[in-house]
């Protein structure tokens, strides 16, 4: 397995496990990933995800051209990944929030899925960057799509066009990255944000972010009138009630996600 995946206290930790490889993603970790993604999504124990690599050298460093991804760009570009990079990039079918614990290098598809992700804490030593064009190839994956939708035209097209690598602290400039801390305080800074997100109500947030994913391509009267499934769910549930009466009692809301 390449890919460590947990569940405990409703955060799932899904782990590139490939140190030796930068945590580049090959095929076989490609499969793995694409598999937690579909189940995490069936599931209704986890109100937030928490994407990493192992080590402390990298997040992800792309995709791996010596285990299986260094076929022609032609042939990479027509297998088709219609969830993006790492099952992720622009996935729209995830409504849990994903949290990028950036403990190092982001290149390429790694940088896509940070992309894909909600929320961004980074170490300040993380590089940030998408260098395709350097190796007379593209960021096929999200890349192109995603980065001049999330930041001005002019700084996504300096990322694209160089190649070149962005500090955390550039990042954070640019709105890519939440919060940029020490190594040190690297998984302090993850666990606050989860410890706040799961003090939410999981209807909630599942209805929050399948909103967002789908209709970030309509007007925002279009928007407002569109009903999601999960928006009338988190509505009408025992959950809604509870987080009234709690706040009335000036007391935690006990979730039971229905």
């Amino acid at each position: 397995m390449s890919v460590s995946f947990t569940v405990e206290g409703r955060v799932a930790r899904v782990t590139l496990d490939r140190p030796d490889r930068m945590n580049a993603v090959d095929a076989e970790t490609e499969a793995e990933l694409e598999a937690i993604w579909t189940e995490i999504e069936r599931r209704d124990d986890i109100s937030c995800v928490v994407l990493t690599g192992s080590g402390e050298k990298a997040f992800c460093a792309g995709a791996d051209l010596k285990g299986g991804s260094g076929s022609s760009g032609v042939d990479y570009w027509t297998v088709g990944r219609e969830n993006g990079f790492g099952g992720l990039a622009f996935r729209r079918s995830l409504d849990v929030p994903v949290i990028a614990r950036v403990n190092g290098y982001a290149l390429g598809g790694g940088f896509e899925m940070v992309l894909g992700c909600d929320i961004v804490i980074a170490v300040e030593t993380a590089r940030f960057g998408l260098p395709e064009a350097r190796v007379g190839r593209m960021p096929l994956d999200g890349g192109m799509v995603l980065l001049q939708r999330k930041i001005p035209f002019n700084r996504a097209m300096a990322v694209m066009l160089t190649g070149r690598q962005f500090s955390a602290q550039e990042m954070a400039s640019y709105g890519i990255v939440n919060e940029v801390v020490s190594a040190g305080e690297l998984d302090a800074a993850v666990d606050r944000w989860v410890s706040e997100i799961v003090a939410c109500a999981p209807l909630s947030l599942r209805a929050i972010k399948q909103t967002v994913n789908r209709t970030a391509h309509l007007s925002p009267a279009e928007a407002q009138a569109l009903r999601t499934p999960a928006l009338i769910k988190a509505l009408k549930s025992e959950d809604a009630m509870e987080g009234v009466a709690a706040f009335r009692g000036k007391r935690a809301p006990v979730w039971q996600g229905k």
